[in-house]
């Protein structure tokens, strides 16, 4: 027999336990499905300094923590895996995970975004130690530092003109010899001082897992093969993000790159939100996911407590048959 809930949110990241924290208050007994990486891409991040409340920073592992423990004093309950399948034909929707059927009368969506990475064993080695796939979230720390930016389109030369603030030289560099950015972003980048290119190269290595930190890069040209090696402070990768979002295709309505499309949190199914970077292309910051898992939880509530008080008319009928 399948769990029923009220409210069901799929991922544990900072829009997921918000909107947990949330539900939980208004007394709709949340579950939460975590993940296999509970805590989302924050569980990879060292040092948080934009998050409002810690003046000091705060690591990003112990931020989900204390997220998770809030939602959890409030009652959430927790689900330590993955989802396998979602049946979003008819509501109450199905979920399975964890070996269980859990049907849900409301489905908040926060699986968030992945970084493409380049899948070398010193870039996830390293990840928070000198390589970072959020410029915004990291660029403070690597002040009069030398940089490496990996990608060719607008969020690499974005992410490289930002990282100009705060190190004294942003190097991009791209496996073509022309960039996939628009021409815009490109004339800005070259105009920028700080910025230099090495074009037509690919990421061979990060150096060094031996010291924990980033010392330099390695290259190889992409014609010629020959090996090349630069001193670097720290690797921006900036190759895109994919959102997590394989379980919902041609479930709900998602844009060309995969995101979920909403009307504020709102999907294009009555009953189903979707909040964080799995619907956020453009800010992608812990903090807006926060605020975004904390309008879906209250959509949820609202859209319950409106049926409580006019139930749908397949309610209705159901009623009526009873009496």
């Amino acid at each position: 027999m399948a769990t029923r809930k009220k409210v069901t949110i799929l991922g544990s990241g900072s829009a997921g336990l918000t909107a947990a924290i949330y539900a939980a208050r208004a007394n709709l007994e949340p579950l939460v499905i975590r993940g296999l990486q509970a805590g989302g891409q924050l569980t990879i991040t060292t040092d948080v300094e934009n998050f409002p409340g810690f003046p000091e920073g705060i690591q990003g592992p112990e931020l989900m923590e204390e997220m998770y423990n809030q939602a959890k004093r409030f009652g959430t309950q927790f689900i330590d895996d993955d989802a396998e399948a979602v049946d979003l034909s008819k509501r109450p929707f199905v979920v399975r995970a964890g070996g269980q059927e859990i049907s849900t009368d409301t489905l908040i969506i926060c699986t968030g975004a992945s970084a493409k990475l380049l899948g070398l064993p010193s870039e996830s080695k390293l990840m928070g130690h000198g390589v970072s796939a959020c410029a915004t979230c990291d660029g403070f720390f690597f002040k009069d530092k030398e940089v490496f930016v990996v990608g060719g389109g607008d969020t690499a030369l974005e992410e490289a003109m930002f990282l100009t603030r705060f190190a004294s030289q942003v190097t991009v560099v791209h496996r073509r010899d022309t960039f996939r950015a628009s021409a815009i972003m490109v004339s800005r980048a070259k105009q920028n001082k700080k910025i230099k290119f090495i074009l037509d190269h690919t990421v061979e290595d990060i150096e060094d897992m031996s010291k924990g930190e980033v010392t330099g890069i390695k290259l190889r040209h992409a014609q010629t093969n020959k090996i090349s090696h630069y001193p670097a402070d720290g690797v921006f990768i900036a190759i895109g993000h994919k959102p997590n979002t394989d379980l919902f295709q041609k479930q709900l309505k998602l844009t060309e790159t995969g995101y979920i499309v909403t009307d504020g949190v709102k999907t294009n199914i009555k009953g189903v939100f979707a909040a964080g970077d799995v619907q956020d292309e453009l800010y992608r910051q812990a903090i807006t996911a926060a605020g975004s898992g904390c309008a879906a939880a209250l959509e949820a509530q609202w859209l319950l407590e409106g049926e409580e008080h006019h139930p749908p008319v397949e309610a209705q009928e159901k009623q009526t048959l009873t009496r």
